[in-house]
C-alpha cells in the first residue's frame, strides 16, 4: 500500500508540473526572466549548442534535485515529489528539446496526434517573436484545437 501512496504522489508532482510549467513560462519566462528566454524565440538557422533559454533547466532542475536527495536515506516523501519533478524535466527535455526543437538526431519521425498536436501548438507559441501576444504556454497539455486536422 505504502509504494502505490508513493507512486501516487510521483504522479500527482508529475501533473502539477505541467502547471508550475504553464505558469513560470507565461509570467516567468514571458515576464521578468525574458532576457533568459528571448533567444529562444528568435528564428536562427544555426542550432547552437546551448541557449540563455537553458538556464531554465538549472532553475527547475535544482528542486527535484534537492528533494530526491533530502528523501533518498528513508524514501520520505520529498523522495517521491523530486523523483515526480525529475521525471517531468526528463519528458519536458524529450518532448521540447529532443522532439519538437530536434537537438538531438532522435525521436524526428514520430507520426502520432497527440506529437502532432504537441508541435502545432509549440508552433503557434513560437509565431510570436517578443514576450507579449503569447498563447500555448504548456507542453503536455495540449488544447483539442491542435488534435483538428486542417481542411
Amino acid at each position: 500500500m505504502e509504494l502505490f501512496i508513493n507512486i501516487l504522489i510521483t504522479l500527482a508532482t508529475f501533473i502539477g508540473m505541467e502547471c508550475v510549467a504553464w505558469l513560470s513560462h507565461k509570467y516567468l519566462m514571458h515576464g521578468f526572466l525574458w532576457f533568459f528566454h528571448e533567444d529562444h524565440h528568435q528564428h536562427n538557422t544555426n542550432i547552437k549548442p546551448f541557449e540563455r533559454n537553458d538556464f531554465f533547466f538549472l532553475l527547475f532542475a535544482a528542486p527535484g534535485i534537492t528533494l530526491i536527495f533530502i528523501g533518498s536515506q528513508e524514501l520520505s516523501i520529498s523522495f517521491w515529489i523530486g523523483l515526480g519533478i525529475s521525471i517531468y524535466g526528463l519528458a519536458y527535455f524529450s518532448i521540447h528539446d529532443v522532439f519538437i526543437h530536434r537537438r538531438l538526431k532522435i525521436l524526428r519521425n514520430i507520426d502520432l496526434p497527440y506529437f502532432k498536436a504537441i508541435r502545432k501548438a509549440h508552433k503557434v507559441h513560437h509565431k510570436h517573436f517578443y514576450k507579449e501576444d503569447g498563447e500555448c504556454f504548456g507542453m503536455l497539455w495540449v488544447p483539442l484545437k491542435y488534435f483538428k486536422k486542417k481542411t
